[in-house]
């Protein structure tokens, strides 16, 4: 029973840490910087929201923005340099190679959402992956990371949320 209580307590730590790594910021207390660099880029946009948070040791900014109805997420560096975007798009949008690689891949899925990830360097953007949340026929959801060409970089299954357990114990 102690190992069970302290393999839950430890559970309960990495989810607190991993949590901790990022952390929303009112939009009041951003840094200028950040938000001016995000409007620039994205004049119409609206800002819905910032978040701050740490990866590989360097503090990241997001800023979370709203255009025609879809969500754009841009990451910036303190001083408001952007490093990363990442923009909804329909499925249809889709190049015709993403389109027939899921397809293939994931027949009659439905996308939760689809996203194109530009990656952001001296200023310049490039294409980098597309991004889908989809859920199986099967009602399995995976999040999939494709190239352009179609092939699949990088693909992992979401599983369900802990309350459903906790259903399946009462």
């Amino acid at each position: 029973m102690r190992r069970l209580v302290a393999a839950a307590l430890a559970a309960l730590a990495l989810a607190a840490a991993a949590a901790a790594d990022e952390e929303k910021v009112p939009l009041d207390k951003a840094p200028k910087a950040v938000l001016d660099a995000a409007k620039k880029r994205f004049p119409k946009a609206e800002v819905v929201g910032v978040s701050k948070e740490t990866e590989k040791d360097k503090t990241v900014y997001e800023v979370e923005l709203k255009e025609n109805g879809k969500t754009i997420d841009v990451t910036l560096t303190p001083d408001g340099a952007v490093t990363a975007i990442e923009q909804e798009i329909d499925a249809k949008e889709l190049p015709k190679a993403v389109a027939e690689a899921l397809d293939k891949k994931y027949p009659k899925a439905t996308y939760n959402s689809v996203e194109v990830v530009y990656a952001v360097t001296d200023g310049k953007e490039s294409l980098d992956f597309y991004e889908v949340e989809l859920t199986t026929a099967d009602k399995k959801v995976f999040e999939v990371k494709l190239a352009a060409d179609g092939k699949i970089k990088e693909e992992e299954e979401k599983k369900p949320e802990k309350k459903d357990e906790k259903k399946d114990e009462a």
